[in-house]
């Protein structure tokens, strides 16, 4: 990023340029300076970038600066804008942002989502609103029972399209798109451009502009990254180790399952350490009082599986914990770029046992680099770093359940000494 261009050199309007400034922000990402001009001229747009890269803001200022140029009269029940997005979580934070930039503007703004009652929701959009953000399943719920309509469409954002189809939404996009106006603005993005990913924004975009930024590798070189070879059964053990650190200020450990999360929270919470869990299984309620504890500081540690933790944007955490790696080497880029945001230094480290080991030498293929090993921990094993590795695919099927666990004793043999 050029530090010497400001917003000002963006022709943002003036109540645009002064919310930016109450916020603390003076000069655009990389993104957003791609993406604004652009998006000012009313260009379709599809857009590579990962979490913590100011993409949010690459949309929102641009679209409601349109939409304050161009005032229309609320219709019931419709939106001028939709931006529809995976989760809950990353709906109320989008919600925020464009009530944040357009605190000067006279600009109507709702989110919708599930887990909550539709009462209060289906009241906000009643007499219509310049932009609604939503989650798939309680949009097409509210279209069905007629509380929103989608005719009068301007502009439709998908946000994270790839982690909308690793959730299955992919029919219910389909089913939303069938039933917006032809002539529209289209916004598209995705922290990684798979063969699906493309198909889907062909579908949607009509002869978009391109961008991508910050690619994967120089992502995590920002990030103080390392390694810890242990055998499955100590793993609690490292993390009770770890937290004796209290350079440990703000953490957040990811798992593969709801039920690992649950188990790790009440483990550390047994410690006396203050922590809570986020995932699909709890209320939308518990999740958002748990990340907003989190967000003050109230808890050392927050838990979290991939899909719940996607799109949330926290200050100042200090480490990120794998204590399951990922099957999904991007989903390790995700999780450790909560670390180490705006400057800010940051540490991952992540556990491994000899079932993740192909895994963690796909994460190492996909970021380009040697995650380096770190043995000085009192649980090291040396039978985890000798062991063979497997395909990803077959150690997936073991991790996954899909083989006896007899398999387990065949499958990871390590090497003969000769």
């Amino acid at each position: 990023m050029d530090s010497n261009i400001s917003f000002k050199k963006l022709n943002l309007i003036e109540p645009l340029m002064k919310a930016l400034a109450q916020s603390g922000y003076t000069h655009p990402t990389p993104i957003q300076l791609q993406a604004i001009p652009a998006l000012l001229n009313g260009q379709d747009l599809i857009g590579c970038a990962q979490t913590g890269t100011g993409k949010t803001a690459a949309f929102a200022l641009p679209l409601l600066q349109n939409l304050s140029q161009k005032p229309r009269k609320y219709n019931p029940k419709q939106p001028r804008v939709l931006v529809l997005t995976p989760t809950r979580e990353l709906a109320i934070q989008v919600h925020d942002s464009f009530k944040t930039y357009s605190r000067f503007l006279n600009i109507k703004t709702s989110v919708i989502f599930g887990g909550v009652g539709q009462t209060p929701q289906v009241r906000s959009i009643s007499t219509g609103v310049d932009v609604l953000v939503a989650t798939p399943g309680r949009l097409l719920d509210l279209i069905n029972q007629r509380f929103v309509s989608l005719k009068e469409l301007e502009v439709f954002v998908l946000d994270e399209a790839d982690r909308m189809l690793d959730m299955g939404f992919i029919h219910d996009i389909k089913k939303i798109v069938s039933l917006l106006p032809i002539k529209r603005h289209n916004l598209f993005f995705s922290a990684t451009m798979p063969k699906d990913i493309e198909n889907l924004a062909n579908s949607i975009l009509f002869n978009p502009t391109k961008i991508a930024v910050a690619p994967i590798s120089s992502t995590v070189d920002l990030i103080d990254q390392s390694v810890m070879f242990l055998e499955k059964e100590k793993k609690r053990d490292l993390l009770e180790h770890l937290f004796k650190n209290h350079e440990l200020k703000k953490v957040m450990i990811f798992t593969r399952t709801k039920h690992g999360a649950n188990k790790i929270s009440e483990y550390l919470s047994k410690l006396g350490i203050k922590t809570n869990a986020i995932h699909g299984n709890k209320s939308q309620n518990a999740r958002q009082n748990a990340l907003n504890e989190f967000k003050k500081g109230h808890l050392r540690a927050l838990i979290a599986t991939d899909i719940a933790a996607r799109g949330l944007d926290v200050d100042d955490i200090t480490h990120v914990i794998n204590f399951d790696l990922p099957n999904e080497p991007e989903s390790y880029v995700h999780r450790i770029g909560r670390t180490a945001r705006a400057g800010a230094s940051g540490k991952a480290i992540s556990f491994c046992n000899g079932e993740e080991r192909s895994f963690l030498r796909e994460i190492e293929k996909l970021i380009r680099k040697k995650i380096p090993l770190n043995t000085n921990q009192p649980y090291h094993s040396s039978n985890v770093e000798n062991f063979q590795i497997l395909s990803p695919g077959k150690a997936k099927a073991i991790i996954d359940n899909r083989q006896p666990h007899r398999s387990h004793n065949n499958s990871f043999k390590r090497k003969n000494s000769k």
